[in-house]
């Protein structure tokens, strides 16, 4: 029946994009979405919007194909910063990075004040591994919408990456008010751990639990910097706090049955390991590699 029903779409008669968008979305094979996709650049119907939304379908497998679309889209609405935004994707998944330079330096011209494309151009130097440049592209990000809580977080991370913690601090005290304060003070939790002061960063993550005692992340970031400190067995309670707040995620047990192997926890990590297994059968892989048993 499911077949069926994406078959109906293909015996109908089609003669607008949105009818090939609809199809190439449920379609999985790359050859058959650019088959469906490519000449969407010719239609006289196609919005920049439609191209764009093409192209997204094919940048994963057939990015000079995406490309051709996007420039299509960008032909015409060329005062459209979201198609400079995807073509610098394209070129970056092509390793053209002329093209991409080009294509960010458009898209700040047609859109001076819009933060987007420092976002991104932080996002692909934080990727090549260049943290300093990622971090100065975020600050211009920042300086164009101080307000944006998102861009303040990401410029602060990139900040502490980048071995600058006094500014990332300073870039989350600007943030009082925006953000709720009990992941505020993770965000200050986890600067400060990078910085090597865990001491510090377990009194800041304890506010934070204390601030919102329902917070998982909280509770997991107090227990990695507990065991940091050298107290074992409050860093597994509070791992245990985390796993019960957040049922659904694996991520406190692993990194709690990593912690009891570490410690020589033998018999705990196995006690872990087993309750990994009958909770998240399905995630064999990410058990194997924190909770490996000797």
């Amino acid at each position: 029946m499911a077949v069926l029903l994406h078959l109906i779409p293909l015996l109908l008669p089609r003669n607008m994009p949105e009818q090939e968008l609809a199809i190439a979305r449920v379609t999985q094979g790359v050859d058959t979405r650019v088959k469906l996709l490519l000449p969407l650049r010719a239609h006289p119907k196609a919005t920049p919007a439609e191209l764009r939304e093409a192209a997204e379908l094919l940048l994963a497998g057939a990015p000079a194909e995406a490309r051709e679309l996007a420039q299509e889209a960008e032909r015409r609405e060329p005062a459209a910063v979201e198609t400079q935004l995807l073509l610098a994707r394209i070129c970056d998944a092509e390793r053209m990075e002329r093209c991409v330079r080009t294509s960010l330096e458009r898209a700040a011209q047609v859109a001076p004040g819009d933060p987007r494309p420092e976002v991104l151009r932080a996002e692909l130097k934080e990727k090549s591994g260049d943290t300093v440049g990622a971090a100065e592209a975020m600050g211009v990000a920042h300086g164009k919408a101080p307000a944006d809580p998102l861009i303040g977080l990401r410029y602060a991370r990139l900040l502490s990456a980048a071995e600058r913690p006094t500014e990332a601090l300073a870039v989350l005290a600007g943030l009082q008010g925006k953000v709720p304060r009990a992941r505020l003070l993770v965000e200050q939790g986890l600067v400060l751990s990078a910085d090597r002061k865990d001491s510090e960063a377990v009194a800041v993550f304890r506010k934070a639990t204390q601030e919102d005692p329902r917070l998982s992340l909280a509770y997991y970031e107090l227990g990695l910097a507990l065991f940091r400190v050298g107290d074992v067995e409050a860093a597994q309670e509070a791992l245990r706090q985390a796993d019960r707040l957040d049922l659904s995620s694996p991520k406190s047990l692993a990194a709690l049955c990593a912690l009891q192997l570490q410690a020589r926890l033998i018999d705990e990590a196995r006690l872990t390991r087993m309750d990994l297994e009958r909770r998240f059968s399905g995630r064999m892989e990410l058990i194997r590699q924190s909770c490996s048993i000797p």
